[in-house]
């Protein structure tokens, strides 16, 4: 994929999208296939919550189409809880498993950091060393002191992509200069609940043209997610 936005959200199991985005009439049991019409890309945060097995991605590789792409959160042992000490193993284990089930169609591996996880040297090095730069790999922060010119300098250097994100309280920055971009919509005021107005999103999807990027949108406690995806995706 190169110079292609591929637009998505970060779920598509949500009863508040019927008779918003999926037809009233259309069994749960259809609504990826549904989703797989209108986007070519699927932000899978399942994972996040459980380790995941081959035989599970390997069934989301079938149930893809052949154009479609996943992007995939890595779990919260290895960011949250063990905050990459210790855990080679693990994260190893991940890729692997990644790579062997979800083949041409995995795009991303989304490492989500947590609040207190602030910055220092020896976080930034210990994360770069334990990346397998053969991977696409993202990096998400959620505290502000991330946002400094050595850590993106660093990630520049190592082909690593910091994601940009919109959530509370955050740097709104949205970086441009990565030869792959990755943007989160989580809704910033109301976390997972705020929507985008057409003027935000024109603005970010004229910073992004012609650059290889990824855009999924997190803000899907309701309908704003999807209604702000079908937005995007025909600006």
């Amino acid at each position: 994929m190169k110079d292609a936005v591929l637009i998505g959200c970060s779920s598509f199991n949500n009863r508040y999208w019927k008779g918003i985005f999926y037809p009233e009439d259309l069994p749960a049991a259809k609504w990826f296939e549904y989703y797989c019409q209108y986007f070519d890309t699927y932000e899978f945060n399942g994972s996040f919550y459980k380790f995941p097995t081959v035989k599970i991605f390997d069934n989301w590789y079938k149930k893809a189409p052949d154009h479609f792409m996943f992007s995939v959160k890595v779990p919260k042992e290895i960011t949250h809880i063990k905050k990459f000490k210790n855990c080679s193993d693990l994260i190893s284990d991940f890729y692997a498993i990644c790579k062997s089930a979800l083949k041409e169609k995995l795009a991303c591996i989304l490492f989500q950091l947590p609040p207190g996880f602030d910055y220092s040297k020896e976080r930034l090095n210990l994360i770069i060393s334990s990346l397998d730069p053969n991977f696409t790999n993202v990096i998400e922060f959620r505290h502000e002191s991330w946002w400094n010119e050595e850590v993106w300098e660093a990630f520049l250097m190592h082909d690593i992509t910091f994601c940009s994100v919109s959530y509370p309280k955050l740097p709104e920055t949205f970086f441009t200069e990565f030869p792959l971009l990755y943007i989160r919509f989580h809704g910033n005021k109301k976390l997972f609940y705020s929507g985008y107005s057409e003027g935000e999103l024109i603005q970010i999807k004229n910073k992004i043209e012609d650059k290889t990027a990824f855009v999924y949108f997190n803000n899907t406690a309701g309908t704003e997610g999807i209604l702000n995806a079908l937005e995007f995706k025909k600006l």
